[in-house]
């Protein structure tokens, strides 16, 4: 039987037990205060997705003739569509280049826990939890949502 001092503290990253506070997002984790290779920030990773996401709508509807929002609903296997289209472009080019264009628009990028650009198998459960939304919903102290500590990447300012 799992604890639920266990999940909170799998939900708050490591050293949630010392109860020290810290003083900046990702400290724990050895990143700057701000700059580059600083955390992003919830902002700038909202703006990021928000801008994938326009950019998918507009592939799903131009490749798969996917309605856009303000000409009709996307519905049925539309929907699938456009989130297959989301998970390629996450797949493609953070395994590649490591951000997407929302996150080149905004100054992030994906890297793994150790700095290095995140590994293919990385990429791989970070889009498929992303796809599922509710992990991205939830993040730590250190502003890394659950996709993100599944994964064992991190989103870092440029």
């Amino acid at each position: 039987m799992v604890d639920r001092k266990d999940i909170g503290s799998w939900l708050e990253g490591p050293g949630a037990r010392s109860g020290e506070p810290s003083a900046h997002p990702g400290e724990r984790l050895g990143m700057p205060a701000g700059g580059a290779g600083s955390v992003g920030r919830f902002g700038r990773r909202l703006i990021g997705v928000l801008v994938d996401w326009a950019v998918c709508q507009l592939i799903a509807s131009a490749l798969f003739h996917v309605p856009l929002p303000f000409r009709g609903v996307a519905t049925g296997s539309d929907s699938f569509v456009l989130l297959a289209v989301f998970a390629v472009e996450n797949l493609l080019l953070v395994g590649t280049l490591g951000s997407t264009l929302g996150h080149r628009l905004v100054g992030l990028r994906v890297v793994s826990l150790d700095g290095r650009p995140a590994r293919p198998f990385q990429v791989l459960v970070r889009t498929v939890l992303l796809c599922l939304f509710l992990p991205a919903m939830f993040w730590d102290k250190d502003g890394r949502g659950l996709h993100d500590k599944a994964a064992g990447t991190v989103i870092v300012r440029t």
